[in-house]
């Protein structure tokens, strides 16, 4: 059996952000040489998020939308986890909810997704380097 590891870093300028991560992963995959098997890729940050969905611009706004109202940003007085000086509990809130990683199974060298399905990288807390694993193992 392979197995492949990878990091992938992003510093996203924003406070947050929806990144397509899908041709990465695959380039990952074709380095990798695995045919069949299963690839891990979870964020590595306690503030960003791994997830499949729709790469639809629309989809995408919809989630900032709902997670703001779910867990909004400010008053950052609102949380307990901000009187550490931090300003960034609403991030640790909607990474729970989006998720910490996704697995996906490799057929015949391809990621094999539903329709429609990609790999995002979600920022909940940007304007600093951070990292995504990713994990092939297959054969």
């Amino acid at each position: 059996m392979k197995s492949y590891r990878k990091e992938l870093w992003f510093e996203i300028q924003t406070r947050r952000a929806f990144v397509n991560i899908t041709p990465d992963v695959e380039a990952c995959l074709r380095e990798s040489g695995v045919g069949e098997g299963l690839v891990l890729v979870n964020a590595m940050h306690i503030t960003a998020s791994v997830f499949i969905n729709d790469d639809e611009r629309g989809l995408h706004h919809d989630y900032d939308i709902w997670l703001e109202s779910l867990a909004p940003h400010e008053p950052v007085s609102h949380y307990h986890h901000n009187r550490t000086g931090e300003d960034n509990a609403d991030a640790h809130l909607k990474r729970q909810v989006m998720g910490r990683e996704v697995v996906v199974a490799i057929t015949h060298g391809k990621l094999d997704f539903g329709p429609w399905e990609q790999i995002f990288y979600g920022e909940f807390d940007g304007r600093r380097r951070k990292r995504v694993l990713v994990k092939i193992i297959g054969e």
